[in-house]
């Protein structure tokens, strides 16, 4: 089986998130099933300066894209084993980031129309068409609208992977026929319309053959209101080819075992303090092995809870902990942190940027990972934390619900500690059994923490999940 993932970012090329994490490591894990994987993603200017050398030219075709032709070279570069082909357009893409522009329903729809007139220049005739977001969805309505004729794309199959409902690519109808070359029996409650507008997401959702988003929990979520992003409705309309696979995460590229960017490496058993100690250090924080660390590594939006903490942020310091932040995010919240790093300088360490290396340290030195999430589908943050011997506390939602068991005070079963209501003060009663579990029963913590370390959150059963899936709709 011949599969091409297409997706707007991959680690280790370019990466803003955790889709960047999953086209990273997902077709290696579907490498080692048997399955031929390449991917396919736009060549933008930032890509990782580590590779751009190795980046080899192959060819060029033109793209129709509604009444303009438009030039798209075609690179090509070979990365643990997974062939990976950048599709070239400067106007689209030599520009700095990858999201945000105006004119990204034309720079998207570009890539979705490319990706599909570049099948019959790669060496193995693709079977199936892995889409994810709604950078790729119109690749299915696409295919559909504007290659079934032609008998090499008859039997191409399209699965697509929703990583963040919230996220959708909603555009003026106008783009139906100036950018789409579609006419108006696409537009319409089943199709592509979507309150008036466009919505590329709804075209993956409508057209491709089965959907698949990043959990179990998070798969039903999204078939209720509060979740759907006003999709809800279409999506229990469809709820018969959408299914729930859990991420993983690369267990070789994060293991506190063999990670030389931590101040130390470190088995479940052993090693764990050395890092706590030198983090304190490094952060100017009193170097005290006994007095608990709260971790967050995350982006400062409504959708991580951060509300939550702040609300009750003095309450969480009258515990006696040391508070440690790594991320950006909304203004009002950056600010909001570098007061009370203001108000408890010797307790807590804010820092307003993201440094993979610094993370991993964080993970690595810190007792506790707070996750309070309003939504998270997956979440890759709580899989890092169990990994590296941070005990996380999440809300029981998407993902997090999936991979966080809570502590049981009875049979001290147990992985974590999650609240279930949306509610500052349940999050801080959590923290505090959290706390109480670290100062008076240290050996149960202890226990928690080497169990964490020692579960399995690898890509192969998530891959098989996948595999099994494209054998349903790839004959």
């Amino acid at each position: 089986m011949n599969v091409l993932f297409a997706a707007s970012e991959s680690a280790p090329f370019i990466k803003t998130g955790g889709l960047g994490d999953v086209i990273g490591a997902l077709p290696k894990a579907l490498q080692r099933d048997g399955v031929s994987v390449s991917v396919v993603l736009p060549k933008y200017m930032d890509l990782n300066s580590n590779f751009t050398d190795r980046l080899t030219y192959l060819k060029y075709f033109y793209v129709p894209l509604g009444w303009r032709h438009q030039y798209c070279g075609v690179f090509y570069c070979k990365e643990a084993g997974i062939d990976y082909y950048f599709l070239d357009n400067e106007y689209y893409f030599k520009r700095s980031g990858s999201y945000g522009y105006a004119d990204d329903g034309e720079r998207f729809a570009f890539f979705a129309r490319a990706v599909l007139e570049l099948l019959p220049h790669l060496a193995k005739k693709t079977d199936l068409i892995h889409c994810h977001d709604w950078q790729t969805g119109l690749i299915s309505v696409f295919l559909r609208a504007h290659y079934r004729s032609n008998p090499f794309y008859q039997n191409i199959r399209t699965l697509f992977t929703i990583h963040n409902l919230r996220y959708q690519g909603v555009f003026p109808k106008s783009v139906l026929g100036d950018l789409l070359g579609l006419d108006q029996t696409y537009f319409h409650k089943d199709g592509l319309e979507f309150y008036d507008h466009v919505s590329y997401m709804k075209a993956g959702l409508a057209y491709s053959d089965l959907l698949t988003t990043v959990s179990p929990t998070y798969a039903q979520e999204i078939q209720y209101p509060y979740f759907g992003e006003n999709l809800d409705g279409f999506l229990r309309w469809n709820h018969d080819k959408l299914s729930g696979i859990i991420n993983g995460i690369d267990q070789e590229l994060y293991n506190p075992l063999t990670d030389q960017a931590l101040y130390e490496t470190y088995s479940a058993t052993q090693g764990k303090q050395a890092n706590k100690q030198a983090l304190q250090s490094d952060l100017g924080l009193p170097v005290d092995e006994a007095t608990p660390m709260i971790a967050m590594i995350t982006r400062l939006t409504d959708q991580k809870g951060i509300d939550l903490v702040l609300s009750v942020f003095h309450e969480i310091m009258k515990l006696d902990v040391q508070f440690v932040l790594l991320g950006t995010g909304e203004r009002n919240y950056e600010d909001a942190f570098k007061w009370l790093a203001e108000c408890y300088p010797n307790a807590v360490s804010v820092n307003i940027y993201f440094d993979d290396s610094l993370a991993r340290k964080v993970y690595a030195g810190s007792d506790l990972f707070l996750m309070p999430s309003k939504f998270e589908p997956c979440g890759i943050g709580q899989l890092l934390a169990m990994r590296y011997g941070s005990l996380p506390i999440v809300r029981e939602t998407g993902g997090l619900n999936d991979t966080v068991v809570p502590y049981n005070v009875f049979t001290h079963e147990g992985n974590g500690f999650s609240f279930t209501n949306y509610n500052a003060h349940d999050m801080l009663y959590t923290i505090e059994r959290a706390i109480h579990l670290f100062r008076n029963n240290r050996h149960v913590f202890d226990e928690l923490t080497n169990r964490a370390m020692g579960l399995d959150f690898g890509w192969d059963q998530s891959a098989n999940d996948y595999l099994n899936l494209y054998r349903r709709i790839v004959q």
